[in-house]
């Protein structure tokens, strides 16, 4: 065997093992905190910096180069490996959350900042320089590649974060024991080494084994009530729980609606815009794979087909595979009426060929990310815009006047800025606080007075108080949001991390 060369394909596992437990640490990250490009901005610096660190600190390591090398594969599989459960159980205590994820990030990165320089050390003796050096760069930079195309195309899909965590981490730990046999001339006491390798393999094995376990009890911390369903899809965590009389939805954490209470969300999202109208025929609804907003739309009888657009088919699916939300939106996907489309919204209205629509309802998550931020920006509005037939109206999801007051009126605005004219709305949903709205159209209009359908929330009179604003919810001096600026996601993060603290 080339000893030499067999020592590449570690790099090449332990580039794409390192990128990996980087891509846990800010994938949790903005899981759980929101705003993915800040928080993926410091992990990416952090284990950048670790990385130079770890570099550094392997000059002071003279003796027993070999054993080192083992050591810090063993230690990067424990840390590595174990990533991601300890973050997930740091999920039901925020306070500590940042401080153990920096703690680990870093940690990680001098470690694996270790690798490649005392591997290089091994290897001066056997090649030139320059190959040595172009070699191990080569598979270095090869693994990040790997490591960039599996995780969100296959591992966090088909395994889950815990999983992914825990195999790479055993990834490691084989690479370890490997290393023990490629390098054993040069390796004193090797018997005790691969015991240690042994042990370190076989605690990564357990975990994999109860992976849902740990799932489960790290995410049991999190939420109140048990919980019935949990998936992880490319786009997001789907958690469903159920209490004594009510389930309850949850996306990265964040609470989408409550079995108890969500009929006024959605009666108040989408009569108001079908009210304006007076009797539309083609409905879209942006988001809303819950089918709930779908639910709403589909008890009038001048509706002749709804377009539902969500990027998760695993939202848009869930109904299939939970028949507590099935009973709840009334098997509205089985409805003829109904299309659905999974792609995402802002490319699916650049790209769509399917004429103009009467109603547009918007049901997005709020603007916590800035993913999800482009899609409440002058560009998706207009987008929105040339969609719609002359008499059309519009009803957006735009999070709480209360407690989000700055990040409300900035939706307000931008859809003003976007050409709308605008009567903005609010409402009280128990499970989320008072929550608000705003309808639009493309010319002035009065607000709506009357409904067509006998409600469970909605009536006349509580249609008329909606667009009325007490003091501590009127309109401030806010930027409008653009793409190329996102200050609703700034918006909106420092105002609701008040209420969270």
């Amino acid at each position: 065997m080339n000893r030499p060369y067999v020592l590449f394909l570690n790099v090449l596992i332990i580039a794409t093992c390192g990128l990996i437990y980087e891509l846990l640490a800010g994938t949790v990250a903005s899981y759980v905190l929101g705003d993915s490009v800040t928080h993926f901005s410091l992990v990416i610096g952090l284990y950048l910096s670790a990385l130079g660190v770890g570099s550094w600190l392997s000059k002071y390591i003279e003796a027993g180069l070999a054993s080192k090398f083992v050591e810090v594969e063993l230690g990067v599989a424990l840390l590595g490996g174990f990533s991601a459960p300890a973050l997930f159980f740091a999920f039901a205590h925020l306070k500590y959350f940042q401080v153990v994820l920096f703690l680990l990030v870093f940690a990680v990165g001098v470690l694996v900042g270790l690798e490649i320089p005392l591997l290089m050390r091994i290897l001066k003796d056997d090649l030139e320089f320059k190959d040595l050096i172009s070699k191990i760069l080569s598979f270095d930079y090869l693994g990040a590649l790997f490591a960039s195309i599996l995780f969100p195309i296959v591992l966090v899909p088909r395994l889950g974060l815990i999983r992914t965590s825990l195999l790479f981490g055993l990834l490691n730990a084989l690479v370890g024991l490997w290393a023990t046999y490629l390098l054993e001339p040069r390796i004193g006491g090797v018997i005790l080494l691969r015991l240690r390798a042994g042990l370190v393999i076989v605690l990564l094995v357990i975990g994999l084994i109860k992976a849902n376990s740990l799932t489960s009890l790290a995410e049991e911390q999190f939420y109140i009530d048990n919980i019935i369903y949990a998936r992880t899809t490319p786009y997001q965590r789907i958690v469903v729980t159920q209490g004594k009389n009510s389930f309850s939805l949850f996306l990265n954490e964040h609470l989408q609606f409550s079995s108890a209470d969500e009929y006024r969300y959605h009666e108040a999202l989408v009569h108001p815009a079908i009210a304006v109208h007076g009797s539309p025929s083609r409905v879209m609804i942006l988001g809303g794979g819950d089918g709930l907003a779908l639910r709403e739309v589909l008890k009038y009888s001048s509706v002749k087909e709804v377009v539902l657009v969500d990027l998760d088919p695993g939202m848009t699916s869930l109904s299939a595979k939970l028949p507590l939300l099935a009973k709840l939106n009334g098997d509205a996907y089985s409805d003829p009426r109904v299309r659905v489309v999974n792609q995402d919204a802002m490319i699916w209205l650049e790209q769509a060929n399917d004429g103009r629509f009467d109603i547009a309802i918007v049901d997005f998550p709020d603007p916590s990310s800035f993913s999800l931020g482009k899609l409440y920006t002058t560009r998706f509005y207009k987008l929105l815009k040339a969609r719609l037939t002359d008499n059309a109206a519009v009803a957006v999801q735009a999070t709480s006047p209360l407690f989000a007051r700055t990040a409300y009126w900035c939706i307000v605005r931008t859809l003003e800025a976007a050409g709308f004219f605008v009567r903005p709305y609010q409402t009280a949903v128990p499970s989320f606080g008072v929550w608000g709205f705003v309808l639009g159209k493309l010319q002035p209009f009065d607000i709506p007075t009357s409904l067509q359908l006998e409600l469970k929330y909605l009536d006349e009179e509580t249609l008329k108080t909606m667009f009325v604003f007490p003091r501590d919810m009127q309109a401030v001096e806010v930027e409008v949001n653009r793409l190329d600026n996102q200050i609703l996601v700034r918006y909106y993060e420092s105002e609701w991390r008040k209420w969270e603290n």
